[in-house]
């Protein structure tokens, strides 16, 4: 009852088959390095015309009374549902706000020099950057100076595969 638990023995691995295996890893990582990934043209995601033309839609489909019951029933019940989690959303942040004003009370009577701390506006927090009206109106007919252009079109080459 005592003893230690039965060891169980180790296999032993013919090492000609480790072996084997390990080459056939090998040969299946070179041939994945070997078949890099195809581009995709940009001209491939963009919508022809022709698709886009209104006369091309699908007839609306006359559905069952009873279909028609059961999706309203099921658009309810689904309102329902979000109504809810809306509300418990809002309940929770609702009870961290008023944990948070009695910390911040409880701060303010244990020592004011920290309230003012605690409430202090951290600027790092959110960076925010406002560009507000300018003091002078825009010159008329101003022309700006000529900059550098760099072309930063990406180009797309499709690479031939050998099987």
């Amino acid at each position: 009852m005592r003893s230690e638990p039965v060891r169980k023995k180790k296999k032993k691995v013919d090492p000609k088959k480790d072996q084997a295996v390990k080459d056939r890893l090998k040969r299946r990582i070179r041939k994945l390095e070997k078949a890099s990934q195809e581009l995709i043209p940009i001209e491939d995601f963009i919508t022809p015309i022709k698709f886009l033309d209104k006369t091309r839609q699908r007839p609306q489909v006359e559905l069952s009374f009873e279909e028609t019951e059961r999706r309203t029933l099921l658009l309810k019940k689904w309102s329902l549902y979000k109504q809810q989690e809306h509300e418990m959303e809002r309940d929770t942040i609702r009870a961290m706000l008023e944990a948070q004003k009695e910390a911040l009370e409880e701060l303010r009577l244990e020592s004011p020099k920290l309230h003012a701390e605690a409430v202090k506006r951290d600027s790092n927090l959110f960076p925010f950057e406002k560009e507000g009206p300018h003091y002078t109106p825009p010159i008329p007919n101003y022309q700006p100076p000529e900059g550098r252009y760099s072309d930063i079109t990406k180009v797309y080459a499709q690479v031939e595969f050998k099987r």
